[in-house]
């Protein structure tokens, strides 16, 4: 009997995440509403509570997976050779968490860089990106009087300030490729 109330929560669950997908692809990540879910997998909104803490913790699954997919694409990437390397080798990463303002935020917030209780699997996904920055970025010809984790961090924080930028309309008068070659010009390879 409790294997049987399992294996239904488990293709609720699935339902739901299904449902969430469907309607990621069709309208994008900032229109996802609860009761559109809800409505489409057939289930009641207490059931999508006994699921998910709230709607950002599916948002974090939903993002994450995107986030993986781009992850897997940059591990295959050669080693980095220049910053126009790096830059063109993060940009659809970088694109996905700056094309709609609620991901954005999201990003930030899930990220685990505001000290979040639980790590989720956006901060997770943060994780396996540094570990990746730092092994493509060991031979590089980048400055070399600090480490490859410190050369990561700021691969990583650079794009916030010029992402932030872009989304200000004071600021959005360069791009963030653009941007943030000009940036990790000057921190990775000082004159």
């Amino acid at each position: 009997m409790a294997r049987a109330k399992q294996l239904r929560s488990l293709k609720t669950r699935k339902r739901l995440l299904s449902s969430a997908r469907e309607i990621v692809s069709c309208s994008g990540y900032e229109k996802l509403r609860v009761e559109e879910v809800v409505s489409r997998a057939e289930v009641a909104k207490g059931t999508f509570f006994a699921h998910f803490k709230d709607k950002d913790a599916l948002m974090d699954i939903l993002v994450a997976e995107r986030l993986e997919a781009l992850l897997d694409d940059l591990e295959i990437v050669q080693n980095f050779d220049s910053v126009e390397h790096v830059v063109a080798s993060i940009m659809p990463f970088l694109s996905f968490i700056s094309g709609e303002r609620y991901i954005f935020d999201l990003f930030l917030r899930l990220s685990g860089a505001l000290a979040v209780e639980e790590v989720g699997k956006i901060a997770e996904s943060i994780y396996r990106y540094d570990r990746i920055l730092i092994e493509k970025l060991k031979s590089g010809p980048f400055r070399q009087d600090i480490s490859a984790e410190l050369l990561s961090e700021g691969i990583q924080a650079f794009p916030v300030s010029s992402i932030a930028l872009s989304l200000c309309a004071l600021q959005s008068d360069q791009n963030v490729k653009n941007r943030l070659t000009i940036q990790l010009n000057a921190w990775m390879c000082p004159s």
